[in-house]
């Protein structure tokens, strides 16, 4: 079997969250957001989950906004990981430096792994989801959101055409993102069971398209492509783009709009005891009288 191409340069990636280590809180209001979302989840969820793995956990996020709520109280140890190890030397508590397309974690070992805006940065995704799953226990959670679907569109569709205004050609300069199909799938492949994938959509607006620049690089979600570090971005082709934004996508009061979509996944490593899907024709009630309406057969013209 051949290996997954080799979209992201890890290293370079590395090197992007270590350079963001410091600035992280004033740009991390949409990992806030994924965390927080994940925390409510596991609010209605009835269990308890001894083992938590936090995979990617930058500033802590989740573990801030865990300890503010009443699922705090069936969490037991969590562990925060980063490929970043200046990330995780402003953090206290359980720690693990870790590469997330190697994971280190013993065949159920673990009963929850959480990972908020990390995993879109795996060359190989389906990889990871079966290490993830590999490493829970029965009945383990996995609860993850990455960036997908149109996120960044705009800049995106700015920089082509700079590039190719002034080039004549365009690379490749932000990554592609997956889309909610395509991650419950990926779910299903991994062997989870009950795989559902769901998006938020958030668009955020700021005084000049810099400005996004700037967050991105707080964040450390700037380009890590491994073909691009031999294409650097030029002044002429920066400045064209960013006045491209402000033609194309500025609201009535001047101000510009980023598209970021969260998808967040949900899976669970198989078990009995969960709930499986009923066998077709093994239906007990007719859907029609259900609904309470009338059925009508394939070749039957209604009155």
């Amino acid at each position: 079997m051949s290996a997954p191409p080799r979209l992201f340069d890890r290293r370079l990636h590395r090197q992007r969250l270590d350079r963001a280590a410091h600035d992280f809180a004033a740009a991390d209001f949409l990992k806030v957001r994924a965390a927080g979302d994940m925390v409510e989840r596991l609010q209605i969820i009835l269990r308890e989950f001894p083992v938590c793995v936090d995979l990617g956990s930058r500033n802590g996020a989740f573990s801030a906004l865990l300890a503010q709520s009443d699922a705090r109280a069936k969490i037991g140890m969590v562990i925060e990981t980063d490929l970043s190890g200046v990330m995780l030397g402003q953090r206290p508590g359980h720690r693990l430096q870790i590469d997330e397309e190697a994971l280190p974690f013993a065949p159920a070992s673990l009963d929850l792994v959480v990972s908020s805006l990390a995993l879109h940065w795996v060359n190989d995704l389906p990889g990871t989801l079966i290490q993830l799953r590999r490493a829970l226990k029965p009945d383990g959670l996995f609860l993850g959101a990455i960036f997908g679907g149109q996120t960044l569109t705009e800049l995106r569709q700015c920089l082509i055409q700079a590039e190719s205004d002034l080039t004549g050609g365009a690379g490749l300069r932000i990554a592609p993102f997956a889309d909610a199909f395509d991650v419950a799938g990926l779910l299903q492949r991994a062997g989870f069971a009950l795989p559902v994938a769901d998006l938020d959509r958030v668009t955020v607006r700021y005084d000049h398209p810099l400005k996004l620049i700037g967050d991105l690089r707080r964040m450390g979600e700037t380009n890590a492509l491994a073909d691009g570090r031999g294409r650097p971005l030029s002044r002429p082709v920066l400045a064209r783009a960013m006045a491209l934004y402000q033609e194309r996508f500025s609201d009535p009061d001047g101000r510009v709009r980023a598209t970021f979509d969260i998808m967040t996944m949900t899976g669970w490593a198989p078990h009995p005891i969960q709930q499986q899907p009923l066998k077709p024709g093994s239906a007990k009630m007719r859907l029609a009288d259900a609904l309470g309406t009338q059925e009508i057969s394939a070749g039957e013209k209604p009155l």
